[in-house]
Formats: C-alpha cells, structure tokens, sequence
C-alpha cells in the first residue's frame, strides 16, 4: 500500500552570508536529506532538541519553505516544485496547527471567519460554509455561540481547538502539527491530545506531529523519527523506540523524560558540549561531539540511516552500544 505522504533525500538550505572568513556565504542544512513516509490515518512523530530541524520540515512539507533538494509526493502526487493552481489539491488536503495559539490567530476576526477562511480560500459556496463551521465547532468541542466572538476572549487551549477547527474544515487528509500543544497547561495538553486522537479514529486523518517533548509525542504516535542537526538519526515505532532505544541521542533524550514510578529514578545522560552549528557541522557524525561512546570510525565517516530490523532505521555505526555499556555499567 503506497503511503500518503513520501518524502525522498528532502533537504532545505539556508545561505548565510558573512559566515565565512572572506565575507562568503555559506549554507545553514537546517534540513539535509531526509526521507520520510506517513500512512493515512497514521501518527508520524518528529522530535530533538531545538535548532535541530523538525520545525522546518514540517513547513517544507506544507509547502510554506521551498525544498532545496530531493521530492515530496502526496498521494502519488509530485509536489515538489508545484506552483499557484497545481498547488491546489495539496492546500485542500494537508493543514497546519500552529504552536502559538495566540498569535496564529487573527485578533480582528470572529471565530466564525477564522474557521471559514480556508473554505473561502478554496472557493466554497457561503451557506455551505456557514454548515461547516457549526460542524466542526462541535466536533472540536467549542459552542455555537463562540462562533461570533473574537480570539481575545478565550483562554490558550479554547484558542488551540478554534485552531485544530480551521484545519479540519476542509476535510484534510494530513494535518502538520507543530508544537501544538507545548504553549499550554499540561491538563490542557492532555485534553488536546485527547481531542487530536478522537479526530483521527473519527475521520482518518494522518498527522506529522513535531515536538521537543517525547511523553507528548508517544502519546500520539504510532511510529516516532529522531532528528539531530537536520538528519533523521532513528526511526521506527514508538513501542520499540522508547523500550528500547539504539541510538545514543535517542537514549540521552529518553533519560531526561520525568518516570512516574519512584522505584525506577532517573538517571539522566547528559551530554558534553554544545548542539554544534548546522552551518558547520562536524565531521563524520554529526552527533560524535557529543556522544558518550565515539570511536575512531565515528569521527571519520558519517553513518548511514540503515534498516536494522524490519521497519527500525538507525544512522550510526555502532546501534545499541550506549544503551549496552548502560546496562552492564
């Protein structure tokens, strides 16, 4: 069965001028060659620190960056290099949900304009938007009163579900999540998360859910992707990634998730030095600056992201070996 959403060796490259000694530019690989799928109705998650990249593949994905190398195809479509009318059924079938419930609303419109204004944008008919709106305003819990007052008058989360409305409104296939719900109260986050997951069983709709917080993005996610400086470094699904992690950065961010059970405390790895600088990224791996059992080769050669097992892809030379001396330490 083909995916949804495929994208190949995707890469975005920002020039940065001034960086260079001679006052050259150089690039910033904010996204280097990354290789994705998503199945419909499936949770594909993205997580690593900040700087690392996930937030601009989200915006590659929509089309709101232009892609610097490789391809997207969204259900068999090559949407790459797509432009005004081409872009059409993209724009109907993927949407976003923004991190900032605040400021991805417009503060001079109604709710019922907000909600609406992709459904303009598309071309539809007014007495049927006016049916749609009140649809999805009860789907995503928000009364029909809501429907002619402004953003300033509700709290961050009721703001957050008027967002997850606009989304859904045209009946998208693919919903790009990014960081939505980190702005909010943690009670408030479970019942939005609670709120996405209902959406998906109800309609089938996929979503690419980016964030830095792993409790958050296993509770949604059937398969999780590991970035580090713009590459994925592990992918697979979230039962064995989180159980049983074999990529270093993928175990040191994993410790640093609080456990509820005082029988088993924490013992978080921390790394030595600094996320490096995407404009300059070190040799080899990119992660053995960091990493508490570099070897020779990793300094030396960068590692492929290979499969290990079937459907697990990790990029280093030596999987499970940090989780491995952990264990036996």
């Amino acid at each position: 069965m083909k995916p949804l959403l495929e994208a190949r060796a995707l890469s975005v490259h920002f020039p940065v001028r001034g960086t260079s000694m001679s006052g050259d530019s150089r690039l910033l690989r904010a996204v280097d060659g990354v290789d994705i799928e998503i199945g419909a109705g499936e949770t594909l998650g993205i997580v690593g620190e900040s700087g690392c990249g996930k937030t601009t593949l989200g915006r590659a994905i929509l089309r709101l960056l232009e892609p610097t190398g490789g391809s997207i195809r969204f259900d068999g479509m090559d949407v790459t290099r797509a432009t005004g009318a081409a872009l059409a059924p993209l724009r109907k079938s993927v949407q976003a949900v923004f991190q900032d419930p605040f400021g991805s609303l417009n503060p001079r419109m109604r709710v019922s304009d907000i909600i609406g204004e992709p459904l303009r944008n598309l071309g539809w008919p007014r007495p049927r938007i006016s049916a749609r709106v009140a649809e999805v305003m009860e789907i995503v819990g928000l009364p029909p009163e809501y429907a002619s007052r402004h953003p300033h008058a509700f709290s961050g989360g009721q703001r957050q579900r008027i967002g997850i409305a606009r989304a859904l409104a045209p009946s998208p296939r693919l919903i790009v999540c990014d960081e939505a719900v980190s702005a909010l109260d943690v009670s408030i986050q479970a019942q939005i998360l609670n709120l996405l997951k209902d959406i998906q069983r109800d309609f089938g709709v996929a979503y690419l859910f980016v964030s830095h917080n792993l409790a958050v993005v296993r509770h949604l996610s059937h398969r999780v992707a590991v970035m580090y400086l713009g590459r994925i470094v592990e992918l697979c699904d979230e039962g064995r990634l989180y159980t049983a992690p074999l990529h270093p950065y993928t175990t040191a961010l994993l410790s640093a998730v609080p456990e509820p059970d005082p029988e088993r405390p924490n013992r978080p790895v921390v790394l030595e030095g600094d996320l490096p600088s995407p404009i300059d990224p070190p040799p080899g791996c990119t992660f053995h600056t960091r990493c508490p059992v570099a070897k020779p080769d990793c300094r030396a050669t960068a590692p492929a992201l290979r499969e290990i097992e079937p459907g697990r892809f990790v990029r280093c030379h030596f999987p499970g070996s940090f989780r491995q001396a952990e264990v036996t330490s």
